[in-house]
């Protein structure tokens, strides 16, 4: 579904991302972990084509987009919940999932999404004239989740969908992503929190210093003992 080669990105001197290849496929959970600084947001915002690779390839269901603008991967099913929730915060949570269907021409097809996204996230239904401003972290993440879900993607891309969160919190956003996965939408998940990235990954990459230095299943690599000691703490 997705394939990444040789992928190079600077901002200006820096070698943020050095000849990263990973790949999702089709109905993968598939997670990007590594330290603060490693290059995970900058590998998404790359394939999102919110920055502009040095070089290298990024194909998406055969086809190469490296050239594309962001309008144009969205419109193929590729979208992106970013890093900090991002949502409207003078609209309402209404209007905010509505401005995640704004390419969708069916509007049948948009209000399935829509009930779709009240059944994933009742409290969404329930806040659905509140503006999203007042919303809760947690609440706010599901909004983020939901507005991208209304664009109907065949990839999401997940950047620290846990940050901020409370433990109970994370455990309910890991849990709807599970279940975003079993409705046949692939993810490409990028994630501080190791643990849970990993106890859900189909298969995992782990990034230091812009280049990739270990891959496997995510069950193996939250096994790995050198996993362990860089990122769970063991």
């Amino acid at each position: 579904m997705l394939e990444i080669e040789a992928l190079n990105v600077r901002y200006d001197a820096i070698h943020v991302l050095k000849n990263v290849s990973l790949s999702v496929r089709e109905g993968e959970i598939v997670t990007l972990i590594g330290a603060n600084g490693a290059g995970k947001t900058t590998a998404l915002r790359t394939v999102s084509g919110l920055k502009k690779a040095a070089s290298g390839s990024i194909r998406f269901e055969g086809e190469e987009i490296s050239a594309l603008p962001p309008r144009q991967r969205v419109k193929r099913g590729l979208l992106q919940v970013p890093e900090g929730r991002r949502v409207f915060p003078d609209m309402t949570v209404q209007e905010n999932l509505d401005m995640g269907a704004y390419l969708q021409k069916d509007r049948a097809a948009a209000a399935r999404g829509q009930k779709r996204v009240f059944e994933s996230f009742p409290v969404l239904y329930k806040r659905r004239r509140q503006l999203a401003g007042t919303l809760s972290g947690g609440e706010q993440q599901m909004l983020a989740m939901g507005r991208a879900l209304m664009g109907r993607p065949r990839l999401l891309l997940l950047d620290e969908p846990s940050m901020g969160l409370s433990p109970i919190l994370v455990q309910e956003i890991f849990s709807i992503i599970r279940e975003i996965n079993a409705a046949g939408t692939s993810i490409l998940l990028v994630e501080q929190n190791a643990q849970m990235a990993l106890s859900i990954a189909d298969r995992a990459y782990v990034l230091e210093n812009g280049a990739i230095a270990m891959t496997g299943a995510g069950s193996e690599l939250l096994k790995s003992g050198e996993v362990q000691k860089a990122y769970l703490g063991g």
